[in-house]
């Protein structure tokens, strides 16, 4: 029951209140009073552990894991081998050794990934203009938390956009150039990324959780056409060349450039993804992000992890770091 826990229960509950068929049974932490302040707050059962849970609900077919990354494989493989249905957070888990793991295990269940933005109406409504993209330029900022501290900002931020950016170009990643740096914690806080693909297409990244301001922004160009998503705002624009001259979108300076938006209905995007989660549970279909997604986009956050590191070591960062 951190920050996101908390938030998977408000929504859980929120969904009960407006007539969904689901039921919030338990929350699970093992800091028991704060299992119970927020088990107080949305009416439902806190538990300190999740055998305790499983012991006292015998019929829970569906849970949230958002426990710290390292916990996520032992928690989720418990909850699938009792029958239960998982929406793991992101990353997955924290090696693909222990993804494989959570995959294997995840044989007759539904097992989703908690990436969230796939599930925000302005992702959604970029899908279908996506054509061949050659170009992207993506911004995740943030002011500093004490959340979230186990990871580095690749895993923390960077992994939103890794996923989306894989979804849209779908080609192998051919090279990885990164450089990072902590600065107010112990892991890096701020990157920036470049990744080729096979494809040609490339797509530049930058991540930091030491900003001044929030930024969720993704830009790409493809043949004829610019397309700019603000994750934040749930907006989409996007520019083509109207060789007629007619405006028949949004007014444009140059006569020539057409702007137009996609018409998007407005919603919480961990309420799209619960509410697409549950739906899966109840028709046993497959899940928008399985855990195969989400293996992927955790293979190449720990290749620009390595790749980071392999920069720090050529740039003697390390020594700087000691010698203040």
């Amino acid at each position: 029951m951190g920050a996101f826990g908390r938030n998977h229960a408000r929504v859980y509950h929120e969904l009960e209140k407006q007539g969904e068929p689901v039921r919030l049974v338990g929350v699970v932490d093992s800091n028991l009073s704060r299992a119970d302040a927020v088990a107080r707050e949305f009416g439902c059962r806190g538990f300190g552990s999740i055998d305790q849970l499983l012991s006292t609900h015998s019929e829970v077919q569906a849970a949230s894991v958002a426990v710290p990354t390292a916990h996520h494989r032992e928690v989720a493989q418990l909850l699938m081998e009792s029958g239960i249905d998982v929406l793991i957070e992101k990353p997955l888990a924290t090696s693909l050794a222990e993804a494989d793991q959570l995959i294997a295990k995840s044989k007759g269940r539904v097992a989703q990934v908690g990436h969230l933005e796939r599930f925000n109406p302005a992702v959604r409504a970029t899908v279908a203009l996506v054509t061949t993209p050659m170009f992207f330029e993506v911004h995740r900022l943030s002011v500093f938390t004490s959340r979230s501290l186990d990871v580095d900002v690749v895993l923390d931020l960077m992994i939103h956009d890794l996923d989306v950016v894989l979804s849209f170009v779908n080609s192998r990643v051919r090279e990885i150039r990164a450089v990072g740096l902590p600065i107010l914690s112990g892991k890096v806080d701020i990157a920036n990324v470049r990744i080729e693909f096979d494809s040609g297409c490339v797509a530049n990244f930058t991540a930091s959780r030491v900003s001044t301001e929030r930024v969720r922004k993704l830009r790409f160009f493809q043949p004829q056409q610019y397309v700019s998503l603000d994750y934040a705002r749930q907006d989409v624009l996007v520019f083509g060349l109207d060789r007629e001259g007619k405006d028949r979108g949004i007014p444009s300076a140059n006569p020539q450039i057409n702007v137009t938006k996609p018409p998007i209905v407005a919603e919480e995007p961990l309420h799209a993804e619960l509410k697409s989660f549950l739906q899966c549970v109840r028709t046993r279909s497959a899940p928008i992000v399985p855990l195969e997604a989400g293996r992927r986009a955790l293979g190449v956050a720990l290749d620009i992890v390595s790749a980071i590191n392999e920069h720090s070591k050529q740039a003697n960062l390390s020594q700087l770091e000691h010698a203040k």
